[in-house]
């Protein structure tokens, strides 16, 4: 049985706070302004279109110069054009990916963090804010800047899980990642109220308000940030958490003693005997980084690679177009859906953290995993029956969100620095961006093929076709399902 909670947290010390609350918010910020985008998608496609093809634009003036910003014919060519712009984002943050984590491991993760937080609140400001103010509508632009957004905040990730890989060792990881993990979620709670409060002002204020905090955010990052718990001179043990650089083993004795001069003697001797004795051995050399392919060859990174890009197919779908099934599928108004989107993530909070608490206990993740993925298949055939009911809708939210955003998080987190850490490594300990970079790459490639469909699924039938993709849906978390079950009977062979 592992070591309880308490005795976990007992190790930690305010700088393992620091780093926790520095990650998170970090995290928190790239994924408020992330959700920006799916929060505005009707003011955006209302925007881009003619008023006198768009249902939801206001009545039309002849005073207006809609002819001078429009670019599509109608709101379903619009829409069409912002589901490619998922896909274009996602893609190239999958290749990013694969490209940050290995740099990660080669370079200092604080420089690769502040350059993708705040690089990519200055693409966000231009895409929403700078071009609606200069009046600019180009779709090449649109392309160009979205795909240069993908590959700022691929840096993000791997570095956040790796700096908390450096920090907290295996012990209580599941509880302590699960509760972390929960930074996109909170995010995307944070990027929905951001947005439909300035809303009403126009789409390009709720761009500006989220990328200018980002910005300020990864200021405070490259300052404050402290990658690893040697630049405060404390050592991380693999297994069992904090351990201290150097011990006095005299702590025990009492303050006042006829011996004191002896004991400070014997003190002072054995700090000069080693000395010499670290003065006499070479060098320890600094742990090596792994290079992609060795990476991607190490136990369990391929299985947990597919089965992720399985399930954040399913979790992205509900990402990018949650806000805009609920306000056209239901009539809900734009703002009323931001708000009402953000019980999924709720969901996935306490799942991720429930979740993660139990598979310490239990000492393994994938059987936790095969269970909650079973149950997420009907969790959301139920959703796709959902009444016309906010509140039924919000419970029925939050209950997907806790089978599906709870797993989601604990292999983008938890499991990742668990392959980031394993003994197959042989002493290094530069792979743990790698490994998250491929996890979470791949998962991000199986997001972006879902978005291909999801986006032609909704605009031609909303109703009937979202109950097409919960079926599809239902396949692959079967699949990831057999994934993690296989994977589990592996570990159990291995043990025995």
């Amino acid at each position: 049985m592992p070591p309880s909670c308490c005795g976990c947290l007992s190790q930690y010390t305010h700088h393992h706070l620091v780093a926790f609350l520095l990650t998170f918010f970090s995290y928190v910020l790239l994924h408020a302004s992330r959700k920006t985008f799916s929060n505005v998608k009707v003011s955006i496609s209302t925007q881009w279109t003619p008023s006198i093809q768009n249902d939801s634009a206001p009545t039309f003036s002849p005073s207006e110069t809609w002819e001078d910003n429009h670019l599509f014919a109608d709101e379903k060519q619009a829409t069409l054009f912002l589901g490619a712009l998922d896909s274009i984002f996602l893609f190239s943050y999958a290749v990013g990916l694969y490209l940050s984590g290995v740099i990660g491991d080669r370079v200092n993760l604080r420089y690769v963090l502040c350059v993708g937080l705040c690089g990519s609140a200055a693409v966000e400001f231009a895409f929403g804010t700078l071009t609606e103010w200069l009046h600019i509508y180009n779709i090449y632009l649109y392309c160009f800047l979205w795909i240069l957004n993908g590959l700022l905040q691929s840096a993000v990730w791997p570095c956040v899980v790796a700096v908390m890989g450096n920090w907290f060792g295996k012990t209580g990881r599941g509880f302590v990642f699960g509760l972390w993990s929960a930074c996109a979620s909170v995010g995307n709670i944070l990027g929905a109220f951001l947005a439909s409060s300035v809303l009403k002002y126009g789409y390009e204020y709720a761009f500006l308000v989220t990328s200018v905090v980002q910005f300020a955010g990864g200021i405070v990052v490259f300052f404050g940030l402290l990658t690893s718990p040697k630049e405060v001179g404390l050592s991380l043990e693999s297994e069992t958490g904090l351990g201290p650089v150097e011990t006095d083993t005299d702590s025990h004795k009492p303050l006042m003693s006829d011996e004191e001069d002896e004991v400070e003697v014997e003190v002072y001797a054995r700090r000069y005997e080693a000395a010499a004795e670290q003065l006499d051995e070479p060098p320890v050399q600094p742990p090596q980084a792994i290079s992609f392919l060795q990476a991607f060859c190490l136990p369990g990174v391929l299985p947990y690679s597919l089965a992720y890009a399985c399930l954040k197919l399913v979790n992205y779908s509900f990402f990018f177009w949650l806000p805009f099934y609920l306000s056209s599928n239901y009539r809900w108004k734009e703002t009323e859906a931001d708000r009402l989107s953000v019980w999924y993530d709720v969901g996935g909070i306490i799942g991720g953290t429930v979740q993660g608490l139990i598979s310490d206990f239990m000492g393994k993740r994938a059987p936790v995993l095969a269970l909650s993925l079973a149950l997420a298949m009907g969790a959301l055939v139920g959703y796709s029956r959902s009444p016309n009911d906010q509140v039924i809708n919000a419970v029925l939210l939050a209950t997907t969100g806790f089978f599906i955003g709870g797993p989601s998080n604990m292999i983008s987190s938890a499991i990742s620095a668990d392959l980031g850490r394993q003994e197959a490594l042989r002493g290094s300990k530069e792979a743990l961006a790698t490994v998250t970079g491929i996890v979470d790459g791949t998962g991000s490639i199986g997001a972006a093929a879902g978005q291909v469909n999801t986006k032609i699924w909704i605009i031609l039938a909303p109703k009937q076709t979202w109950l097409a993709s919960c079926t599809k849906v239902g396949n692959s978390l079967r699949s990831v399902r057999q994934l993690a079950t296989c994977h589990a009977k592996s570990i159990l062979q291995k043990q025995k």
